[in-house]
């Protein structure tokens, strides 16, 4: 039993790696490709493979979210002392999923309205400045720099619009579970300790301006003024890889440590859940 159970996780950690792998590897292919000469016939072809290129991100998220499943059900049924027991057995209970679905929900619109995926601008009219067709959705297959096409641009309302650019979701939708698996674990955390660390919640506030520099323009026009925003904005631009690196590792850190909290101080009454 324990053996099948070893097996089972394994799957789980084979899907994750494959997802990401598939990922990376299609970012590749498609700036590889984007960057030919257009001709005619090629820009044709980059169409076509930017209508795939989404299909692909869309089905390697899904292995990856079995896959994280399947990890995540696994490492909490051994219950085994572990930190990674822990964390999964601390989270996988039904209080703990609704938590975490509604962070990763209420997280992931957050960002999307401040990282300008979408977009609200009652001062424009889009079918007027942008000659837009409403309801209508558009893919820009070329070109751009890597990671940020294809980019797909949706009108919603005259108002209301979304503009998908991928390495913007890829990181919205990593950065969004990170944040739903801190928050429930620190909330799981405060129920037995009564207390919160502080580097979760951090890491969430750093997070939220991941390939966003120009959200942190628009929170500081309201102190600097336009002028000033501007140029605080081109300045943190040139920061965006430092948000990137501090964020990420901090998210991927925080469990561990507060895991590492829960295991000395609350014993195995801290994995003690009601897998439903």
């Amino acid at each position: 039993m324990e053996k099948q159970t070893e097996v089972r996780t394994q799957k789980g950690k084979s899907l994750i790696i494959l997802g990401f792998v598939v990922i990376a590897i299609l970012f590749l292919i498609y700036a590889r490709t984007a960057s030919l000469g257009l001709t005619p016939e090629a820009v044709l072809a980059i169409e076509r493979l930017a209508g795939i290129f989404y299909v692909i991100i869309i089905m390697a998220f899904g292995v990856i979210t079995f896959g994280l499943f399947r990890y995540h059900k696994q490492k909490a049924l051994e219950n085994n002392g572990g930190v990674l027991s822990i964390i999964a057995a601390t989270t996988f209970n039904k209080k703990s999923r609704r938590i975490f679905l509604l962070t990763f929900i209420g997280y992931g619109i957050f960002f999307s309205l401040t990282s300008g995926m979408l977009v609200y601008q009652p001062e424009v009219v889009f079918s007027y400045h942008y000659g837009a067709i409403i309801p209508s959705a558009h893919l820009t297959a070329c070109c751009g720099d890597p990671g940020y096409m294809p980019k797909i641009t949706v009108y919603l309302t005259e108002h209301i619009g979304l503009q998908i650019v991928p390495i913007n979701l890829v990181l919205q939708i990593i950065v969004s579970y990170l944040v739903g698996l801190n928050t429930t674990l620190a909330v799981s955390a405060f129920t037995f300790f009564k207390k919160e660390g502080g580097l979760s919640s951090v890491g969430a506030t750093t997070g939220l301006f991941i390939a966003c520099p120009t959200c942190v323009g628009a929170f500081s026009s309201i102190f600097v003024g336009s002028a000033g925003a501007i140029a605080f904005t081109l300045a943190i631009t040139q920061l965006q890889t430092m948000f990137i690196l501090i964020t990420i590792p901090i998210l991927l850190i925080t469990p561990f440590i507060m895991a590492k909290k829960l295991r000395v101080r609350g014993g195995n009454c801290a994995t003690e859940t009601k897998h439903e």
